[in-house]
């Protein structure tokens, strides 16, 4: 009983692993491990479209100001370990 549950459960486990390999043929890929598709709809231009971010510029310069404020305190942050040997947590 138990040697035929284990032979039912390689086979099952087999017949899965066979069908997954063959789930995508390439035949759509533009060059070798490129072969994203879009879904059907999709529009070849996004901008103007449904799919366009539409991102904010004073949102994108809020992020940039934090990053570059951010990489300046980084920076403090390591001068002071080359200093002193301990890195500053509060800062």
């Amino acid at each position: 009983m138990k040697s035929t549950l284990k032979l039912s459960l390689v086979c099952a486990a087999g017949i899965l692993a066979a069908g997954s390999l063959h789930a995508y043929d390439g035949t759509n890929c533009e060059a070798a491990g490129d072969c994203w598709e879009a879904k059907p709809g999709y529009p070849e231009k996004i901008a103007g479209s449904k799919f366009d971010p539409k991102h904010s510029q004073v949102e994108l310069e809020k992020q940039t100001q934090a990053l570059s404020a951010m990489e300046k305190r980084n920076a403090e942050k390591a001068a002071q370990f080359k200093k002193t040997g301990k890195w500053p947590t509060d800062s």
